[in-house]
């Protein structure tokens, strides 16, 4: 079942087009990566996905959706959970406190329930715990969940923060650069918590700039170089495209 449609994609900011005509797609349980130069487009096309940014054309579906002009809320609702390049967590707030704040818009209680205390507000306060519980397991979470996130070494906060977007039960995930600031053991377990949340039926789309992590996890690749789509294939077909192999290595000069 195809659970993300784009097409023909674009969007300027002043008279660049950072993203130009882009078209690909997610089925459940797939895992798609985004690659390209610094400054192809990646970031941007994630933000137009994710609603962060207005694209000025194209289509995007989500699970049979259109999604354009909708709030980032209201996508993540729909099923749809991101991270960032760089680690966004609530830094005042404990590792498991941030990942309750993922369940947020699935909470069985209203502002009456908080106020006043009701036995539904504390039933779903225990609910909301024990699967914050359960999602730092699922992602390999070791540390104490009750230490702030600003006390937690970097790897340990990239979980968390998945841990975080696998709370609101996404139907796809999209990871900006997971691998970045991991050593290669981390890069490893990372590999192995994404093939996990896959065969959990979640699609998942990356973007990331280590070719070796690149090639070992993902299913179809899609390249970008100056917002244009290049190529989308399969590691081995993207691999040997010579106009891949020139983006990122340059074309020798005759």
């Amino acid at each position: 079942m195809t659970l993300l449609q784009v097409e023909d994609l674009a969007i300027r900011f002043g008279g660049i087009k950072a993203v130009d005509g882009l078209s690909f797609s997610v089925s459940q349980g797939e895992i798609v990566s985004v690659i390209g130069p610094n400054g192809a487009g990646k970031t941007s096309a994630f933000n137009c996905i994710s609603g962060f940014y207005r694209p000025n054309e194209g289509k995007i579906l989500f699970d049979g959706e259109s999604i354009i002009r909708k709030k980032p809320s209201y996508i993540t609702r729909r099923g749809m959970a991101r991270t960032f390049q760089n680690v966004r967590l609530f830094k005042d707030m404990t590792v498991l406190e941030n990942v309750k704040t993922g369940m947020h818009s699935r909470l069985d209680q209203n502002i009456f329930d908080i106020m006043l205390h009701t036995p539904r507000y504390h039933r779903s306060e225990a609910n909301c715990t024990r699967d914050a519980r359960g999602w730092l397991d699922f992602a390999g979470f070791r540390s104490d969940d009750e230490l702030l996130v600003t006390q937690l070494p970097y790897g340990e906060q990239r979980r968390v923060e998945i841990a975080r977007a696998l709370a609101t039960q996404p139907k796809l995930l999209l990871l900006d650069e997971p691998g970045a600031g991991l050593n290669h053991s981390e890069k490893n377990e990372l590999m192995m918590l994404v093939r996990k949340v896959r065969d959990a039926g979640v699609g998942v789309v990356l973007i990331e700039h280590d070719m070796g992590l690149v090639m070992q996890v993902s299913e179809r690749i899609v390249v970008l170089n100056y917002g244009k789509e290049i190529a989308d294939g399969t590691p081995e077909q993207v691999k040997n495209d010579p106009v891949v192999i020139a983006a990122y290595l340059g074309e020798e000069e005759v």
